[in-house]
């Protein structure tokens, strides 16, 4: 019987020891934390977004780094093979507005336990609050290979196996052992680790944001540009943040112009009303003045605006606060629309680790086959998930991604059982 470590207790870790398992390995899966699954519990806000159940060919679409790399292992393994390998282990499940697919009973923990449940009846050994050191290799006179884990523990306990499986996660949501670790062990092991950044994060302005702090706008049209290039544009929803903005649309921008934002040279602008063309908002704006003349500016915008909006966008168009509707001028009823038309923002950075929803970067999966995920620099060894340089949009997936590498690792260790 060939053996397996897995190291890693996350979404890739525990499908993989699940499946290898089930193919006939003996599978140790050792996890720092306290228990499985830690990540993975607080993704899609607590209730699992596991996978996205479109077409498979417009699943690629929405990978945005390596998307090529994921071909095979995720026609081996796709969206319908995962919802029918969920719903075996008796997990229900349900599709949402954008194909999004989710646990019926809305909570991620029940997606833990269908996979626990999995690993103690494949009889798979868990270790946790287990600290794994080092990976160690050898030279069998033609390649490098697999040699063992060393445990860190006070007697740096040395476990042999016949493979291994790397499924650490990258560094978002630290708080969730999300350290790196896995990105060490490819280095110590030969590998090239690519820059990594956060991704699907907010974003920090320059602007004071906290007035509209948890305001959300839907169907808005945000674009983004670098210096005077319209980078991005797109309709959609976003919200305002103590410190910046969030929201889908953001999050979608940050995964995607990651480079681009990093430099300090990122300007946004909302159209707050991009059903209305100028002259209808003008119209609109006028209708509005002419039902209160006597009010004040910035007492006039109640019907147009959110409440917490208000006060910003009277500052932004430089009209005084403190002067009547009947007597703002045609140019500078011409400014308050351009504000509603195009808000602006600068931003300043991406949000850290501690709220990205993943990270970009990884092992460099030049050096992994990827059809198997298995090292082309160490046999025996593999990295799954989000420790490899392939990252994806919302909307389950990065979840997919994890899943589909977790198989095909699964199936290429085991396939001589």
């Amino acid at each position: 019987m060939k053996s397996l470590i897995v190291i890693g207790g996350g979404a890739a870790g525990m499908l993989a020891a699940l499946c290898a398992a089930r193919n006939g390995a003996s599978v140790t899966l050792i996890e720092k934390n306290e228990k499985l699954g830690k990540k993975l519990y607080i993704t899609g806000k607590g209730r699992c977004n596991l996978t996205n159940a479109c077409d498979t060919a417009d699943f690629f679409k929405n990978v945005v780094t390596n998307p090529r790399f994921m071909y095979s292992s995720i026609y081996g393994f796709d969206q319908s093979a995962v919802m029918d390998f969920f719903e075996e282990l008796g997990l229900k499940l349900k599709v949402e507005r954008g194909n999004r697919v989710f646990p019926e009973s809305d909570k991620s923990s029940d997606v833990i336990k269908a996979l626990e449940k999995g690993l103690r009846e494949n009889g798979v050994r868990i270790m946790l609050n287990t600290v794994v050191k080092d990976v160690k290799t050898y030279n069998d006179g033609e390649a490098a290979r697999f040699k063992s884990v060393v445990l860190d523990d006070k007697d740096n306990t040395e476990i042999e196996a016949d493979g291994c499986f790397i499924a650490t996660g990258g560094l978002s949501y630290p708080s969730t052992g999300s350290t790196g670790d896995g990105y060490r062990f490819g280095q110590e092991t030969g590998h090239r680790v690519t820059d990594t950044f956060p991704s699907l994060t907010g974003l920090k302005t320059d602007e004071d944001t906290s007035e509209m702090e948890g305001l959300s706008l839907k169907n808005v049209v945000l674009s983004a540009y670098l210096d005077k290039k319209c980078i991005f544009m797109e309709m959609g929803e976003l919200l305002f943040t103590h410190n910046g903005v969030s929201g889908p649309l953001i999050l979608t921008l940050s995964a995607l112009y990651t480079k681009e934002i990093r430099t300090g040279r990122v300007k946004l602008f909302i159209d707050l009303k991009p059903a209305l063309d100028d002259g209808m908002l003008d119209s609109r704006i006028l209708k509005d003045f002419g039902e209160i003349p006597n009010k004040v500016f910035a007492n006039s915008l109640g019907k147009l605006l959110p409440s917490s909006m208000i006060p910003v966008v009277v500052r932004a168009c430089g009209i005084d606060p403190g002067k009547r509707v009947n007597a703002i001028t045609r140019q500078e009823r011409r400014k308050l629309l351009e504000t509603i038309r195009a808000f602006p923002l600068s931003v300043r950075e991406t949000g850290g680790y501690n709220e990205a929803v993943i990270t970009k970067g990884g092992i460099d999966v030049k050096q992994i086959d990827p059809a198997t995920m298995e090292s082309k620099l160490v046999k025996d060894l593999y990295f799954i998930g989000e420790v490899l340089d392939v990252d994806a949009l919302t909307g389950g997936f990065n979840l997919q991604i994890a899943w589909s590498t977790a198989y095909a690792a699964a199936g290429a260790f085991t396939a001589e059982i």
